[in-house]
């Protein structure tokens, strides 16, 4: 007899059934056999520094991380994390014991939430939320517990009801995941928000993670604060940002996190089963990375506010109602003023109508028809590449 055991179980754990293949595969595919543009997925479609690339090829040559670098993360991006949380935000932490080295931010985010949850436990996250969030929690055996970012028109912002939040905090609640600046809404939470939040886990004695890794991508007066500099908050926050995305090399999954040290051994005892250890001359090169000057910083940002400038405009001229982002590379629109009402559907269409690839904001949502008519566009591209996509989606008004 050959072939598999048949079974009337499925193979797929219960926790996972409702999570299928990610819309940024499907989308993605769909620019290839198409030919789009795509605005899809967020990643640059150009390198990062060349000197950052070249202290890559310097680590490889010089036989640095060729093996299994330290669990932790080599000394020298330790360091250098350190120093950059203590320069830009006068946060100051312990090399040896307060940071950990991940495989990219989505990996610290697994690893959190895989080491501070016990089955049942609720945890709060903004939503609309990135994909990997919804299934970190399922695996951890957590229950997700969404609060929405509602649309607000007049200021082409989306909003956070702090009453909706305290109101979605339980007995049951262990956790808050919190994302700014936000993907995939482009919001930064204020300062205000910020210390309504840091006062509710305080209140509640709740643990909470953030995902910070566009903190370089914050735009005009947007400011962007990360939590644990807030009173209360230094013991019971864990900080996650990564190098991908203020870099330019999303492949070379970088990411790390900053916390006490009872909370950094936890993630750590998750994470070294995880995928152990990763990235090793690349840890070397995104060392030398954050010490770059600010002047690198502030074109990095200079250059991306441009980009949006750009998309936003051209969006707003082919139609679309377009919530401007504070921060982030994405713009989220609204698809009701192109007669438009169901974003999946006009995401799967997009390609073949205007050659032009985007993602549905709903698959962020629990709330589907929250994110219904909502639409997100990825500006992290090459400016002729963002004029090439504006005007090809100029047609769509032709249509109206």
């Amino acid at each position: 007899m050959t072939g598999m055991t048949s079974t009337a179980r499925p193979f797929l754990n219960r926790r996972l059934t409702e999570f299928g293949t990610t819309i940024f595969a499907e989308m993605s595919a769909l620019a290839v056999a198409t030919g789009a543009i795509n605005l899809g997925q967020g990643f640059p479609d150009t390198d990062g520094p060349e000197e950052v690339r070249e202290a890559a090829v310097r680590a490889l040559r010089d036989g640095r991380g060729n093996q299994y670098p330290p669990g932790p993360g080599v000394p020298e991006l330790r360091t250098a994390i350190v120093e950059h949380q203590r320069r830009r935000y006068g946060l100051t932490f312990d090399p040896d014991t307060e940071v950990l080295v991940t495989a990219g931010a989505t990996e610290a985010v697994a690893a959190s939430l895989l080491a501070l949850l016990e089955p049942g436990d609720e945890v709060v996250a903004l939503e609309p939320y990135y994909d990997s969030y919804a299934a970190c929690i399922a695996m951890a055996g957590g229950t997700r517990v969404p609060v929405t970012l509602r649309p607000d028109p007049e200021h082409a912002r989306f909003r956070l009801d702090l009453e909706e939040l305290r109101a979605a905090v339980t007995d049951r609640t262990r956790l808050l995941l919190i994302n700014t600046p936000h993907n995939p809404t482009g919001t930064v939470l204020t300062r205000a928000e910020l210390t309504a939040i840091a006062e509710l886990a305080v209140e509640r004695d709740l643990l909470v993670v953030t995902d910070e890794v566009y903190e370089h991508l914050v735009f005009d007066d947007a400011e962007h604060v990360p939590l644990a500099t807030l009173p209360g908050m230094r013991e019971r926050t864990v900080t996650i940002s990564s190098a991908g995305k203020t870099f330019s090399f999303t492949g070379w999954k970088v990411g790390w996190l900053t916390a006490a040290p009872a909370l950094t051994t936890a993630v750590r005892s998750a994470k070294q089963y995880l995928t152990y250890v990763a990235s090793g001359p690349f840890q070397y090169a995104v060392a030398e990375a954050l010490s770059l000057p600010d002047t690198y910083f502030d074109g990095f940002r200079a250059d991306m506010r441009a980009r949006r400038d750009l998309l936003s405009a051209g969006l707003a001229a082919a139609g679309f109602a377009v919530y401007r982002p504070a921060g982030t590379y994405f713009v989220t629109t609204d698809i009701r003023p192109l007669g438009e009402t169901d974003g999946f559907a006009f995401c799967r269409a997009l390609p073949d109508r205007a050659g032009v690839v985007a993602i549905p904001n709903a698959v962020f949502y629990d709330h589907r028809d929250q994110g219904a008519p909502f639409v997100r566009f990825a500006f992290c591209k090459r400016t002729d590449k963002l004029r090439e996509a504006i005007e090809r989606l100029s047609d769509l008004r032709k249509h109206l």
